[in-house]
């Protein structure tokens, strides 16, 4: 009886304990509030990285990078779409006959892998949207030739003798390497420059320096001529042309001396005037050689009739600064600006030139308005052959090609940029600080590319500043970064 009492008074204890949480507004099991997820950052621009110890070669890195608006203390750089300058043609090396009998040479397989990793537009692929080749040999060919060589003595004023044959497939192979090439990237753009005419059209009877004679000056037009239509009937176009590669150096092998006053003159009187005929859309730009003499195409561009077929001028960078593209431009703003050749040398250092190029081959010549940037040989072998007697020795490809393929770091020059900024891109604004050399681009997708080598010593931390918001990221000193949004 007491043990039953006992349990109905506890019983009633607890319904008026409960009653009594429910009439003052509380409960006896509170609920607690619920959780909420943290808040996972976007990813809203992707970095690919090159470090200047070779530890990173053209990485994607997995930082996440996040557009926001917390105020910091960081450098800026500012990316204005707003302001826009030249259009982009492309980015890539010289193909010489010597790359071609290597590439020519290697496995069908690991050819084909090969030039779909440098031509082609997969996950894996660089890019590349602009080569150049020669006009018969270079110095980086086995052999030296012109399209039209003759015995001793003997000229060829018809040109009946003219053939492609020393670049076929019973020569270095390059045309059907192109055709290789243009079935992979049907849009790749082509300059040709010769080193050199055939010699019994020269004053001094020799592959290496000398003159071109003026009694040939119109001959030599219609040798272009006919380069540039055979190459269009092998299904090549090429779409610009130069008359002389390094016209102030007569000491390689082969060369030519090719004097302001006689370049202007033989566009004016003679090459011009030869391509309109022929009805050739190629273009004709000037000199073709280094910054230090920015007044050969200024002789050119200030005579009226040779400016008029003369679409621009190309430069290369072994004398004298980059800004001389830039000062082409303020003369004659509506001349086109080109950068055609920079080599990295067999005692090169990779940290020492990754961080040069960038700088002053990608960077410079961009914000300098040039519409493309090439790098010089793309492949060669591990003795840096082939070349010709009194060729470049110590030219160091982008490619080593011998048991096995080599990436040396004119690849990853290029590729910082050819895998990202396809042609018919347009440079954009972006400031520019002393140890953060900058570059950036729109490209015909809409996509923002912003390239920046940290030419300093040591990490420095900036801003990304794009529509008011802005990204914080990092690059080691040499180092080079390409980041797209």
């Amino acid at each position: 009886m007491k043990k039953t009492f006992l349990v109905v008074l506890l019983f009633s204890l607890f319904i008026f304990s409960s009653s009594q949480c429910k009439k003052n507004g509380t409960d006896p099991t509170p609920v607690p509030p619920p959780v909420t997820p943290p808040v996972t950052a976007t990813n809203d621009m992707d970095l690919w990285l090159t470090k200047s110890d070779q530890s990173v070669l053209l990485q994607q890195q997995g930082t996440t990078l996040s557009f926001g608006t917390t105020a910091n203390t960081n450098i800026n750089i500012e990316v204005d779409t707003s302001t826009q300058y030249q259009t982009v043609d492309g980015f890539g090396y010289t193909l010489t006959g010597g790359s071609a009998q290597l590439i020519n040479a290697m496995p069908a397989a690991d050819k084909a892998n090969l030039l779909q990793e440098l031509f082609g537009n997969a996950s894996n692929a660089i890019g590349i949207s602009y080569l150049r080749i020669s006009i018969g040999a270079s110095d980086l060919n086995a052999t030296v030739f012109s399209y039209d060589d003759m015995p001793a003595g003997q000229t060829d004023l018809s040109l009946s003798n003219f053939s492609l044959a020393p670049d076929k497939e019973t020569g270095t192979g390059l045309i059907s390497l192109l055709k290789e090439i243009i079935a992979i990237n049907p849009g790749i753009k082509i300059i040709a420059t010769p080193w050199s005419p055939p010699v019994w059209m020269k004053n001094n009877g020799s592959s290496k320096g000398g003159n071109l004679q003026v009694a040939y000056y119109n001959v030599y037009a219609q040798y272009f001529v006919k380069y540039v239509q055979q190459m269009k009937a092998e299904g090549i176009t090429i779409a610009a042309v130069t008359p002389q590669n390094e016209p102030l150096n007569p000491d390689n092998n082969p060369s030519l001396q090719l004097l302001a006053t006689d370049e202007r003159d033989f566009i004016k009187n003679k090459l011009g005037p030869a391509f309109q005929a022929a009805g050739i859309t190629a273009k004709i730009i000037a000199y073709d050689h280094n910054c230090d003499h920015a007044d050969y195409p200024l002789t050119v561009f200030s005579d009226v009739a040779a400016a008029g077929f003369t679409d621009g001028a190309a430069f290369h960078l072994y004398a004298g600064d980059i800004s001389a593209l830039g000062a082409v431009h303020d003369a004659y703003p509506s001349k086109n600006l080109y950068f055609t050749e920079q080599y990295t040398a067999s005692t090169g250092n990779f940290g020492g030139d990754l961080k040069w190029h960038l700088k002053n081959v990608i960077i410079g010549s961009m914000r300098n308005w040039s519409r493309n940037a090439l790098e010089w040989n793309l492949a060669n072998d591990p003795a840096y052959k082939p070349y010709t007697p009194g060729g470049c020795t110590t030219c160091k490809g982008a490619l080593t090609i011998g048991s096995s393929v080599t990436r040396n770091v004119a690849y990853y020059i290029v590729a910082h940029a050819s895998k990202f900024v396809p042609s018919g891109s347009v440079r954009i604004g972006s400031n520019l600080f002393s140890n953060l050399q900058n570059v950036a681009f729109k490209t015909p997708a809409g996509k923002k590319v912003l390239i920046v080598e940290n030419d300093g010593s040591i990490a420095t931390t900036f801003n990304i500043k794009f529509n008011n918001k802005w990204v914080v990221t990092s690059l080691d000193g040499g180092s080079v970064g390409t980041y797209t949004w």
